[in-house]
């Protein structure tokens, strides 16, 4: 760990408080991949299709993939200076406060969220995450996570852009019941018992943990707790069997067979709340009225889960020629999604293609003490900057609440 102290701190005095990421690339062997995440097409397959296709990749990471057969870093974002490279969960290890602030170090001593782009070609199945004291059963932690889907990468919504949430109020515990035992015979029909809603690229949603929800295909911008915990709820997707395992598996041994147990996992008031999308639906919010001079930064994911802020993120644009000092509340993980500038004096250059395992300039880490005495960002080309980039619990207390966009 000496070497990762030493490497980590060369890192930050060059990038100014600011470390260089390599892209993490993370398979789903039950999912198609949607093919936006700008990987050759030779690569989507670069693991093997015993281990399926990529159609995820990881930001700013610490969190491992639970995936059958991975790795043990499958999942885990590398930092990347002078031709060599460590973890970032290695660096924040070493670095501390410095890193991910006070507030989270000392409560975490850990950088506890992360954040993916999610690309599908189809619809995933209805599924649930557990919450914090379901997945402590199992060794694990909760997740809420939330979505944003970016205009720059959804120039085509693929077979499915429809998410289908929740369950349709009136829903009885005993119809999921039911549904569940239906897990062989085919389609169990738990789609029969929720309702879908059109995915629109530039705006998102938040998702409490034990809520359903089947994403739709629209790639997908995901802040979230740091944690791949699930149970999948719908038994068929698109004519594909989805195995019972993945229903069960972040559950106890001893509760696999106990449909009565899945099915009080839910969150019963939020899933059927007549209310649903008043409640979860988020529109971009800017931060301060910055037009004019050349810029602007918006509010993408916001709002509390269960009265805790434990993630936000933005979306900054920077015009061409422009050039400024943002700054922020905490550590983010940045990946950027148009353009080509700087930070801090890095490059920053959105990839048309990327080969599996090559390096690209679109993805960096800011620590909190960077980014709390401010981060220069530059827009070196002819189009906008784009960016997008998620933060740590309580780390924005001026970010706006669930349906605040309303307001404007």
């Amino acid at each position: 760990m000496a070497d990762v102290k030493r490497l980590a701190s060369a890192a930050l005095t060059e990038g100014q408080g600011v470390f260089r990421l390599a892209p993490t690339w993370v398979p789903r062997s039950f999912l198609q991949p949607g093919r936006r995440l700008k990987l050759h097409p030779a690569d989507y397959y670069a693991l093997g299709t015993h281990r399926g296709g990529i159609d995820e990749r990881w930001f700013s990471s610490t969190t491992v993939a639970t995936n059958e057969g991975a790795p043990a870093d499958e999942g885990l974002s590398y930092c990347v200076h002078a031709g060599q490279k460590f973890t970032l969960r290695d660096a924040i290890a070493e670095l501390g406060s410095e890193a991910v602030g006070e507030h989270i170090w000392g409560k975490y001593k850990r950088w506890p969220v992360y954040s993916k782009f999610f690309d599908n070609m189809g619809p995933i199945p209805h599924h649930m995450h557990q919450n914090t004291a379901q997945a402590k059963l199992v060794g694990q932690e909760g997740k809420p996570e939330s979505y944003y889907f970016p205009p720059q990468l959804n120039s085509t919504g693929n077979n499915f852009p429809y998410t289908f949430m929740g369950l349709e109020p009136g829903t009885t515990k005993q119809d999921v019941i039911d549904a569940l035992a239906r897990w062989n015979d085919g389609d169990n029909g738990i789609l029969d018992l929720s309702k879908a809603y059109r995915l629109k690229p530039g705006t998102g949603w938040l998702i409490p943990p034990c809520v359903l929800h089947a994403p739709g295909s629209l790639l997908t911008y995901e802040p979230q707790w740091g944690s791949d915990v699930f149970g999948m709820y719908q038994s068929m997707v698109e004519g594909r069997a989805v195995p019972r395992s993945l229903l069960v598996k972040d559950f106890p041994k001893e509760k696999h067979d106990d449909l009565q147990h899945l099915v009080d996992a839910l969150d019963w008031e939020k899933n059927v709340d007549p209310n649903f999308k008043d409640n979860n639906y988020l529109e971009p919010i800017p931060v301060a009225e910055t037009e004019k001079e050349g810029y602007v930064d918006r509010w993408i994911v916001y709002g509390k889960v269960n009265g805790e802020q434990l993630f936000t993120a933005k979306e900054l644009t920077v015009n061409p020629g422009v050039k400024v000092t943002i700054t922020d509340g905490g550590a983010y993980g940045w990946i950027t999604v148009q353009g080509e500038g700087k930070i801090n004096g890095l490059r920053l250059q959105t990839p048309a293609m990327i080969r599996f395992g090559q390096m690209t300039d679109d993805e960096v880490f800011v620590t909190a003490k960077a980014a709390e005495e401010g981060v220069v960002i530059e827009n070196i080309g002819s189009e906008p900057l784009v960016s997008l980039r998620y933060f740590g619990p309580n780390a924005q207390p001026a970010a706006p609440n669930v349906g605040d966009h309303k307001k404007k």
